[in-house]
């Protein structure tokens, strides 16, 4: 035998007599019905601390993925619609456009160069807010929608269904989606007998 191997069996039997001498320690203890019951409430009472933690845990994980969504949600919309009051400034500018070409005298051969460019500017116009989702809402003969018309009058027409818009007098736009401004509709409505 080595030295070594002669140093660790004193070791091994130092823990052989602790541990001997805790099984005799415990043998002789008497256990008092009384401290078990109070330790399984405190057992109770740590387990349902534990288990209300967890729920708080999770709850707070919750909250903060919502939160995240919420605010994901808010930077979506605001990158979508940040250009609102732009479009509704430029509106009048296309209007004020559309109105020259509906006036103008198109026989006159000294003022068709002047349409043309107006034309030529109006759809560039469209054309480029359209990119940025930006669609004319024109419901002339369509069923009068409340989202997206504003009625300015009624007429009684017999020759189309009730609540179709029959003219159209300043067309309304979207963006994206949403109502930016509604058309100005007139709409029919039955005749009266």
């Amino acid at each position: 035998m080595t030295n070594q191997e002669q140093t660790q069996e004193p070791i091994n039997n130092e823990d052989q007599t602790t541990e001997q001498s805790e099984t005799i320690s415990l043998e002789n203890i008497t256990i008092d019905p009384a401290y078990v019951t109070e330790l399984e409430q405190k057992l109770d009472q740590a387990t349902h601390q534990a288990n209300e933690e967890k729920d708080r845990a999770i709850r707070a994980v919750a909250e903060m993925e919502n939160l995240r969504r919420r605010a994901a949600l808010d930077v979506e919309k605001a990158h979508k619609f940040a250009l609102e009051k732009f479009i509704t400034e430029l509106l009048p500018v296309m209007d004020n456009l559309e109105r020259t070409l509906q006036v103008a005298d198109k026989e006159n051969e000294s003022v068709k160069p002047l349409i043309e460019g107006v034309e030529l500017t109006l759809k560039s116009m469209i054309s480029s807010v359209a990119k940025f989702g930006v669609m004319a809402i024109d419901p002339q003969g369509q069923a009068f929608d409340p989202n997206q018309h504003q009625a300015m009058s009624m007429i009684e027409n017999a020759d189309v269904a009730a609540n179709t818009v029959i003219a159209v007098m300043q067309k309304g736009y979207e963006l994206n989606g949403r109502v930016v401004r509604p058309a100005m509709v007139v709409v029919s409505k039955a005749p009266a007998n």
